[in-house]
């Protein structure tokens, strides 16, 4: 395929690299449901002589020691895929019906890995640890939080976090970086609408709950322009609506899902009050009765500006400024790669796959998406570059 030409140059660095990325690519898996992947990621771990343990289920953590005492770094990846089914026509398709790497994890695996092994190889010339987490149930409900919990920071500190997400809208051998909250809250809520149901041709003798709803449904869409002020970013989308089963009966239920995200941790906490009382107030008002349910969600992600500066740097020197993109704006996507930076300065920055020859490139979460391989030695070049850069040393000499 064309950007994989190069993948026998450098000492053959480039097609392990290809070659780790395939055999993933090929197993992808959901969720905390991760064996096949996580066995993958050990076989390799073991290779190159980094001792590793579980924790959460199928999360891996791999310490490598340097010379001597010093500072600490964290380089995370995420491992699960996505229900899709791919559609690119490639002998490394996924071989699990109904499963793909449609995000990039795969890359993101590989890319760590190769960081790994090019730092075990110069392991005696900087001082200090690296941390090597291998996390699953990004996509789904999370799986930072329980390795956190289950001691993944137990006697050691990191004076830095870092992590890389696919972007196919960068060309590959590129890096975008954002200084400052990069990605959004998420809280998801679920409302239901409760009256008197009544016979179509009576409606004064009922609530008529879908219009009630449909009045709250807007009232809620025009919070976030009346409340948030421009300069900030805060999306509110209801995506999901049930109410009735027949065309002559006014229900006495409707219910509605959606998902607020925001960048801004007081903007958050002020809609979801004006959320609440939109839910319960309009409802009232007209004589039904109105609940919500929030479940929280992932928080704002958000780079430390020193940490950003770093890899803006890092990257800099081995792939050239002109490599390196300043990211203007937030993305309202979510990570929760979120929940170290709220313990550790870090910075999560953006890995270019794109072709970058001007044809259209299929977006994450597509049954298309392809990156180009030219990512990976950049994505792990970078990783380790970063790396040293905050343990220090004499690994330049």
């Amino acid at each position: 395929m064309e950007g994989n030409e190069c993948l026998e140059k450098g000492g053959g660095s480039e097609a392990r690299l290809s070659k780790i990325r395939r055999r993933l690519h090929q197993c992808p898996e959901l969720d905390f449901a991760l064996d096949e992947t996580s066995t993958v990621v050990e076989e390799v771990l073991t290779e190159i002589g980094i001792p590793w343990k579980r924790l959460a289920g199928t999360g891996i953590a791999a310490f490598l020691e340097g010379k001597g005492n010093g500072r600490t770094v964290l380089l995370r990846a995420d491992m699960d895929g996505l229900p899709v089914d791919e559609e690119n026509d490639v002998p490394w398709r996924s071989a699990n019906p109904g499963k793909m790497h449609a995000c990039g994890h795969d890359v993101h695996m590989a890319c760590l890995l190769g960081a790994a092994r090019k730092l075990s190889e110069i392991q005696g010339k900087f001082s200090g640890k690296v941390l090597f987490v291998f996390q699953p149930a990004e996509e789904t409900s999370g799986g930072a939080l329980p390795m956190l919990e289950e001691g993944l920071l137990d006697g050691v500190w990191p004076d830095g976090a870092f992590a890389l997400h696919c972007d196919p809208f960068l060309p590959a051998g590129t890096v975008g970086v954002h200084s400052g909250s990069f990605r959004a809250a998420s809280d998801m809520f679920d409302c239901v609408i409760r009256g008197r149901g009544t016979h179509g041709a009576e409606p004064h003798n009922g609530d008529d709950v879908i219009a009630i709803a449909c009045r709250v449904i807007s009232a809620l869409h025009e919070l976030v322009g009346r409340t948030v002020p421009p300069s900030d970013a805060a999306v509110l989308s209801v995506g999901s609506f049930h109410a009735g089963s027949a065309r002559n009966i006014l229900p006495d239920r409707a219910s509605f899902s959606g998902i607020l995200r925001t960048l801004d941790e007081q903007a958050r906490v002020s809609l979801k009050a004006r959320i609440r009382r939109t839910v319960m107030n309009i409802p009232d008002i007209l004589g039904a009765v109105g609940e919500i349910q929030f479940t929280e969600g992932y928080p704002v992600l958000r780079n430390d500006p020193g940490m950003a500066a770093l890899v803006m740097a890092a990257a800099s020197e081995v792939l050239g400024a002109e490599n390196v993109i300043p990211l203007v704006k937030p993305s309202m996507g979510v990570d929760d790669f979120a929940y170290f930076l709220q313990r550790i300065p870090g910075c999560y920055f953006m890995l270019g796959t794109g072709k970058g020859d001007g044809s259209e490139e299929a977006p994450l979460h597509s049954p298309r998406f392809f990156p180009d391989e030219r990512c990976l030695a950049a994505g792990a070049d970078v990783l380790v570059r970063t790396a040293l850069s905050v343990l220090g040393g004499d690994h330049q000499k």
